[in-house]
């Protein structure tokens, strides 16, 4: 499958182009991103190993030679270039968060229509083992009732004082941030009619310091530039459709010691608790643990404990089949529009130490 990597910042960098150029089932053709450094950087590190177009725009893209873009622009550029893409026929894998609004959702739905082509959606969450051995032990909790999720950070707020931390660039903080992958790992829990009331608070206690920065992201982290208009931490409460609650919890920092995502899942018939660290901070417990409670009696579960970053592979072994899927189509766009949706819910609740999620339309 021939493949354009578009937008060359951490995620692009540091998590697609080297599973991709290392997996069998692609070949990496294009390289997209206007900051011509960051073009050059990369295709001195290839050093002539493949014949790699280098390009400032994504219209450059042409669906006769590629089969994929792999989109991991910054937030409020996702659904722009996805859908320029999308537009003339390019596939586009979207990097979360999928879109900053349901009008961008809509934008994204009628480019998929328009253009032909399918739009799938990053989904690390769900492709890691022991969320995987969580859905399969769901089965035996009867119906489920409730939902309590959380990813907590000690430090890691993400490129203090960037573009990361400005509301009109990346739409939001932890929210948009962690908490998009904490509703999509949840979304095979409640149901498919989406989250029909959602309240949440929100705060700002780490981002202003330096100190609480993402060292694992960039070395100089302590030393980088504080501040922003975003949230480092919000607790929401949420009802889908289906009658399931859900509590969540998102912090980029903490007073904790470690990096931690707990699950936990309340059904007629038991419970299941799965406690892990997503993401790539090596501050993180050593072990995924998953455990069963009925009737009183705690059983632990066997559960996989996979190398940082795995789940990103499993998506890339996928994604052909997805493709080849024509059940596929739409189905990220209503995912990704009930999932911000409920996101807009949270943020207008938190109101007035937080504004509405902006619409933002930035050429890239």
């Amino acid at each position: 499958m021939r493949v354009a990597v578009v937008g060359l910042g951490w995620a692009g960098r540091s998590i697609w182009l080297p599973r991709l150029r290392e997996h069998a089932a692609y070949d990496v053709v294009a390289l997209v991103d206007p900051d011509a450094a960051a073009r050059a950087e990369l295709a001195a590190a290839l050093d002539g190993q493949a014949p790699v177009g280098l390009f400032d725009d994504p219209d450059a893209l042409r669906r006769a030679e590629v089969d994929l873009a792999v989109v991991a622009v910054p937030n409020h550029l996702h659904s722009f270039v996805a859908a320029r893409l999308l537009n003339v026929g390019v596939p586009v894998f979207l990097e979360k968060p999928v879109c900053l609004s349901t009008a961008e959702a809509d934008t994204l739905a009628a480019a998929e229509l328009a253009g032909g082509a399918m739009l799938l959606a990053g989904s690390a969450s769900r492709f890691r083992a022991d969320t995987r051995a969580l859905y399969d032990l769901a089965g035996l909790l009867g119906e489920i009732r409730h939902v309590d999720v959380s990813w907590v950070r000690a430090r890691g707020v993400p490129d203090a004082g960037g573009w990361f931390t400005q509301r009109s660039l990346a739409g939001g903080g932890a929210l948009v941030d962690l908490g998009w992958h904490l509703l999509d790992a949840v979304a095979p829990f409640v149901g498919t009619d989406g989250f029909v009331q959602a309240v949440g608070t929100v705060s700002s206690d780490f981002v202003a310091n330096a100190a609480w920065g993402a060292a694992w992201r960039h070395e100089d982290a302590a030393q980088s530039r504080a501040g922003g208009d975003v949230e480092d931490t919000v607790r929401a409460f949420l009802v889908a459709g289906s009658g399931v609650s859900v509590s969540l919890r998102a912090s980029w920092a903490s007073h904790q010691a470690l990096d931690a995502t707990v699950i936990r899942v309340e059904g007629s018939a038991g419970t299941a608790e799965l406690r892990c660290t997503f993401g790539f901070s090596p501050n993180r417990h050593p072990a995924s643990t998953l455990t069963w409670t009925k009737d009183g009696v705690d059983s632990a579960v066997d559960v996989v404990t996979e190398p940082i970053g795995a789940e990103y592979r499993r998506q890339l072994d996928e994604l052909p089949a997805l493709l080849a899927d024509a059940g596929q189509r739409g189905r990220a766009v209503a995912q990704a529009r009930s999932t911000i949706a409920a996101i807009e819910r949270v943020y207008d609740s938190a109101r007035p130490r937080n504004h509405a999620i902006p619409a933002a339309r930035v050429a890239f």
